[in-house]
């Protein structure tokens, strides 16, 4: 079986998350990434533990090992300019550049898209930033908190005010990130494809922002569609009924109705079939306009057995539903092993790739990287230096 990126060259200038997710990602796909990191301290999540993993005694953060194996790592000064050439001349045979450094950092440094992209022509260059390469905002720093707030994640996220006093919630993990990471991985892969027919690269603005907004989905599209902005619902669904966390004897569980069939036999089970005969609840429009009083009836019923027996009772009958597992619960589930989300490679325990495919395969041979390990390997493979001239370039400060 082959990868489906072999022979894919990629120069990652990127660092904490939504960049190296995307680097990360083309690492499994088969492609060749080498990962350019400051010396001394590297990518800023290297150091944003604990936990770490003690790597022969090397330490690396979890942070760093979720979205950086199948990497070479090589130390350049960037702010010398023996540094800026090294990692412009590594991008001559490149097919793809990926940065997230403010707008016009790299244009100020030479390793712009216009300047690297009159050595090689056919380059991909993807730049990630918060806001985008253009708009009054261009020039901010941004994070994924900041926009998960300035994007409305927030304001859908969490319980109703009426229920708690805790306000906005931001979602767990950095969620904007991922999504930018992903969308810029679709928006590379989109264009090395369309290079094939025009034999010509070109350059990518995205921005967390963007992406933020895009993913929204039917949420963005209920305020388009209505004019009056979505409001925090806690676990319910704005758009099904019910769609939502009920407590039972002795713990939670959700239930995921989508249809009315499902709402009988969720009836049935409860032991409340009249209630798919009401009026009220005689469709999902009705039941939404009814949410609150058809969940006072649904939760009075569920609350009598535990999570255990509700979820082989609904799971017999054909109703959508599940246990709130923590993490270690989801990873021990025989689904999750089955589909082996877990992973090792060296030793270091990992969160695998969802991608299967029937003929090729994805690539697990590379642990996320020590800082500056491939440093010579690269730049005398990649470059044709000797031993002799990268020790000089050591000793000037400008690799590591």
């Amino acid at each position: 079986m082959t990868t489906t990126l072999s022979g894919i060259k990629v120069v990652d200038l990127s660092r904490v998350l939504a960049g190296p997710w995307v680097t990360q990602t083309l690492a499994d796909l088969g492609a060749d990434v080498i990962k350019i990191e400051r010396p001394v301290t590297g990518d800023d999540t290297r150091s944003w533990g604990p936990p770490y993993y003690d790597m022969a005694g090397d330490r690396l953060s979890a942070y760093f090992t979720s979205a950086n194996r199948g990497k070479k790592s090589i130390c350049i000064d960037i702010t010398e300019e023996k540094g800026r050439d090294l990692v412009a001349s590594l991008t001559v045979k490149a097919d793809i550049f990926v940065e997230n450094f403010k707008v016009g950092d790299l244009a100020n440094r030479g390793l712009d898209y216009e300047t690297l992209s009159v050595n090689n022509p056919g380059l991909i260059y993807c730049s990630i930033t918060g806001f985008g390469q253009t708009g009054p905002y261009k020039n901010r720093p941004g994070y994924d908190f900041m926009i998960q707030a300035m994007g409305g994640l927030m304001s859908i996220t969490g319980e109703p005010d009426d229920n708690s006093d805790g306000g906005p919630q931001k979602v767990g993990v950095a969620l904007v990130d991922i999504l930018t990471g992903l969308y810029s991985t679709i928006a590379i892969l989109a264009a090395v494809n369309e290079r094939t027919a025009s034999g010509k690269g070109q350059y990518i603005d995205m921005a967390l922002l963007d992406v933020m907004a895009a993913s929204l989905a039917n949420q963005a599209a209920n305020y388009l569609v209505s004019g009056v902005a979505p409001e925090r619902l806690g676990n319910a669904h704005p758009n099904i009924v019910p769609y939502q966390t009920f407590a039972t004897a002795d713990s939670y569980m959700i239930v995921a109705v989508g249809n009315d069939n499902q709402f009988s036999r969720l009836c049935d089970v409860v032991g409340r079939p009249e209630l798919a005969g009401d009026g009220d609840y005689a469709n999902n429009a009705r039941r939404v306009e009814n949410r609150s009083k058809l969940e006072k009836e649904l939760q009075a019923a569920i609350k009598l057995k535990s999570t255990k027996r509700w979820l082989e009772l609904m799971e017999k009958a054909g109703v959508p539903c599940g246990p709130i597992n923590d993490i270690g619960e989801m990873f021990s589930d025989p689904q999750v092993q089955h589909r082996k989300m877990e992973i090792e490679i060296e030793g270091i325990p990992l969160v695998g790739n969802p991608i299967k495919y029937s003929r090729s395969r994805l690539k697990y041979d590379k642990p996320p990287p020590r800082l500056g390990e491939h440093t010579d390997n690269v730049l005398g493979s990649e470059l044709g230096l000797d031993p002799d001239e990268i020790q000089q370039l050591r000793k000037e400060g400008i690799v590591a």
